[in-house]
């Protein structure tokens, strides 16, 4: 029976997450907190991972009731805690020192800074498909292939790949149901550059792409809508959800359950 087993949220967007034992629904439908906070430069251009390696390299712990961020940097084994709200100057320019250039932390609690803005839900993988991936490359734990892909729920028992049936051969969205919390799947996750590299250091893994691609062609189960991957460079799937789940809580152990399409 599929169930919820983890649930992830990462306050600021590139930065290091938080495992939870539930999860709120905005009426975004995103989770409450998730990419709450973005790093921007002085041109409003985002700062993350996809664009500057070395964020990886900024080690993070949030406490979501205090509002407070401990941030380490490279080489320094202290680490120094900052408030989110009331701090947040001084953590800029600790973070503007470590980039060289400045920036500035951008907060929006409605549906904070999601990659896909037209679908803002969690992104679903099972944990039985990050255990298949990591296996793909040597000296990469579950732990780490966790961290690379940087999901929001995962999924428990369930086969490598199970996911893949939450999205449509035709496009339309596919209900289903985690707990009391309705959830429509849209289409597989097309990855970026940051699953290539070390989520502690950012050093790239050679040629992680290329076998990524072969793998997971390799291991496409035959009832997946493979029309629907631009490439084999995807892992997890988008969800939208309808406004009507907000407020709602989602929580570990909840069973996942297909249900009739009422959009």
């Amino acid at each position: 029976m599929p169930y919820l087993a983890k649930i992830f949220i990462y306050p600021i967007k590139s930065l290091d997450g938080v495992e939870l034992e539930q999860g709120r629904v905005l009426a975004s439908g995103a989770l409450e907190h998730d990419r709450e906070f973005a790093l921007f430069d002085e041109k409003s251009k985002v700062v993350n991972g996809k664009r500057y390696s070395s964020i990886h390299q900024l080690h993070s712990q949030f406490s979501i009731p205090q509002r407070t961020i401990s941030l380490q940097l490279p080489g320094q084994e202290s680490t120094t805690v900052f408030h989110l709200d009331q701090e947040r100057q001084a953590l800029t320019n600790i973070l503007s020192d470590f980039f060289g250039f400045a920036v500035t932390l951008q907060q929006n609690s409605v549906v904070g800074f999601p990659d896909d803005l037209k679908s803002p839900g969690p992104t679903i993988i099972s944990t039985a498909t990050l255990t298949e991936v990591a296996s793909w490359f040597p000296d990469v734990t579950v732990d780490e292939m966790r961290r690379r892909m940087r999901a929001n729920l995962e999924i428990g028992g369930v086969p490598a790949f199970w996911e893949d049936q939450l999205f449509s051969e035709s496009g339309d969205l596919l209900s289903f149901r985690i707990g009391d919390v309705q959830f429509f799947g849209v289409n597989p996750c097309q990855r970026c550059v940051v699953p290539t590299r070390d989520s502690r250091s950012g050093e790239a893994y050679s040629n992680f792409q290329k076998i990524f691609i072969q793998k997971r062609q390799a291991t496409l189960p035959q009832w997946v809508a493979s029309s629907r991957f631009k490439h084999f460079y995807s892992l997890s799937v988008n969800t939208q959800l309808p406004s009507s789940e907000t407020g709602k809580l989602i929580k570990i152990g909840d069973k996942v359950e297909f249900t009739l399409d009422l959009n």
